[in-house]
């Protein structure tokens, strides 16, 4: 029997991993994306890091085409409600 859940310890949520009860995890958690990681460094920056963000166009920094794709995978915002009457 193997520790399927990483915690160190062979337990009943290893055995019920293993049968296929519960589904095992795949590769840890999703990347950050792309707004998250903008808004990480200007925090960074803020704090004092001495780091710069990246001009347009430059090496490494994002494209149209990243940007396109990060509102294709975007949270939409709720729409407000207004009151009636």
């Amino acid at each position: 029997m193997k520790d399927l859940s990483g915690d160190g310890t062979i337990t009943q949520k290893d055995v019920l991993m293993g049968r296929g009860v519960i589904a095992k995890k795949r590769g840890g958690s999703a990347k950050k994306g792309l707004y998250a990681n903008i808004h990480a460094k200007k925090a960074r920056i803020k704090a004092g890091s001495k780091e710069k963000m990246r001009k347009v166009g430059s090496k490494g920094a994002p494209t149209a085409k990243a940007f396109k794709q990060s509102a294709k995978t975007a949270k939409k915002k709720p729409k407000k409600r207004t009151k009636k009457g």
